[in-house]
């Protein structure tokens, strides 16, 4: 297989999962101001309500609770144990198809690491501290303050906005539009028109009425200086560089012969594969219990 073959695709991977992360955090922050912080103050109603939120999303089908549960703690709204237990609490897309394989045993699953995720991701917070790791802060730029208001949609505001627009707003809008055209071609995003590619088109249209419509000091401080700036880059580098290894792996090391022949070894692989962040991989596991191969 040629270089092109393996990098084209995964780069537009790791790039539609940059936007959509970039699409969640914006949101988050979107509403966190709006809010004046309620969306802040309801997760830090106490560790407990967060472990329960946490592990629900995490439960959910798909990958939209889990990308949550991330932009959250990024925000220094959860807990480590609680960001902990999400992921337990996570199977991703696979969801999906245990459910139309092996719908019985997949609701007992979801429900089983729905309880893990709360239970280990209390114990995960009594654990933190001895082993001396320190959670994700709430981000300064977070912080709503009594003077700061949005002014959506107001007619004056907007006019001026859009008069004498920024730099940073022109970039944004741009390369949005042009990001929601190329999905709704379908020359970008989802090979087709399924619940990924809709939530992608319906999330980057909110994102852009918000990013047309705040005003400047969120567009400036909330947006550009704190999620592209400190974050965006970073996302699309490590989500590139994981989903590039997997696939070289995958092109030259056969996984599922290597679990037939060595089934003794079939609770490592399985723990290495769940590891690996990216959903493909995992699939492995999902048939062969289907088919019965492994326990």
């Amino acid at each position: 297989m040629k270089s092109t073959e393996i990098i084209l695709p995964v780069f537009q991977h790791a790039i539609v999962i940059t936007v959509f992360v970039f699409v969640m955090m914006l949101l988050i922050d979107y509403i966190n101001v709006i809010t004046n912080g309620k969306m802040s103050h309801a997760l830090k109603g106490g560790v407990s309500r967060q472990y329960l939120i946490s592990s629900v999303l995490g439960s959910t089908p798909g990958c939209l609770g889990a990308f949550l549960n991330v932009s959250f703690y990024i925000h220094g709204l959860l807990s480590f144990g609680a960001i902990v237990g999400s992921m337990i609490a996570t199977s991703g897309d696979e969801a999906f198809v245990m459910l139309s394989l092996f719908p019985k045993e997949a609701l007992m699953l979801f429900g089983l690491l729905f309880i893990f995720g709360i239970v280990l991701g209390w114990l995960t917070d009594k654990i933190a501290p001895l082993l001396k790791i320190v959670p994700c802060k709430e981000c300064k730029l977070q912080e709503v303050h009594e003077v700061e208001s949005c002014n959506c949609f107001d007619k004056q505001h907007l006019a001026r906005y859009y008069l004498r627009i920024s730099r940073e707003r022109m970039i944004l809008l741009f390369a949005l539009v042009i990001i929601l055209l190329l999905m709704s071609l379908e020359v970008f995003g989802p090979s087709e028109w399924n619940w990924k590619r809709i939530t992608l088109v319906i999330l980057t249209s909110i994102t852009i009425v918000i990013v047309g419509s705040v005003p400047d000091h969120f567009i400036r401080d909330h947006i550009w200086n704190h999620i592209v700036k400190k974050h965006l880059l970073r996302v699309f580098i490590w989500t590139f560089s994981a989903l590039l290894i997997v696939e070289i792996a995958l092109e030259f090391w056969n996984v599922e012969e290597f679990i037939k022949s060595n089934m003794v070894w079939v609770l490592v692989v399985a723990v290495l594969l769940g590891v690996i962040p990216e959903s493909g991989p995992h699939m492995v596991i999902v048939m062969m219990f289907a088919e019965g191969v492994i326990p």
